[in-house]
């Protein structure tokens, strides 16, 4: 089983991507799970976004849906506990998340990031802005850095973000060969 995250700010196109992967793969004869973002069910499902009390909990949920994926060759995750982490981090100023979503993220074979280059959009109660997209942007890329994650950038719009993410799975495939 390939893991693959993709990891990005809001707004930055993640859960359409996921899905056209998915389509892309399957359509390819590929077996593929996808793992939704918990935070946007939890935040549709409470009608609010989380407390601080309340992160740890959404990590562990994500943890779990992976763990208990059914065998397949490809699974999609639409985000990762890395970005509760930062997420809050940077809105709750709460940072004790980072061990256990680092030690996660290193289960991920291959980590997608999603570049801040779509228009953005309001998505219900989990858009902040622009400004809150690039601040999470940073502070993310400043956490791949720091903890020596390797990501490989997805940019473009819609087919050619498809291309570019397909890409960067193909060349991982050859290289792990």
């Amino acid at each position: 089983m390939l893991r693959i995250a993709i990891l990005g700010a809001e707004s930055t196109g993640k859960t359409s991507l996921v899905h056209a992967m998915a389509q892309q793969l399957r359509g390819q004869g590929a077996r593929v799970q996808v793992i939704e973002e918990v935070l946007r069910e939890w935040c549709n499902a409470h009608g609010r976004t989380p407390r601080a009390d309340e992160q740890a909990a959404i990590v562990q949920t994500q943890i779990a849906l992976v763990d208990a994926a059914p065998p397949c060759d490809y699974l999609l995750c639409d985000t990762t506990p890395l970005m509760t982490a930062v997420y809050s981090d940077l809105l709750l100023s709460e940072a004790t998340l980072y061990p256990v979503a680092v030690q996660q993220q290193r289960r991920y074979a291959l980590n997608l990031l999603a570049e801040p280059d779509l228009p953005w959009q309001p998505d219900g109660l989990q858009r902040d802005g622009v400004a809150a997209q690039k601040r999470v942007d940073q502070r993310l890329r400043e956490v791949l850095h720091t903890f020596a994650i390797p990501s490989v950038a997805v940019n473009g719009v819609g087919a050619q973000r498809l291309a570019c993410a397909m890409v960067a799975i193909g060349h991982f495939r050859e290289a792990a060969r």
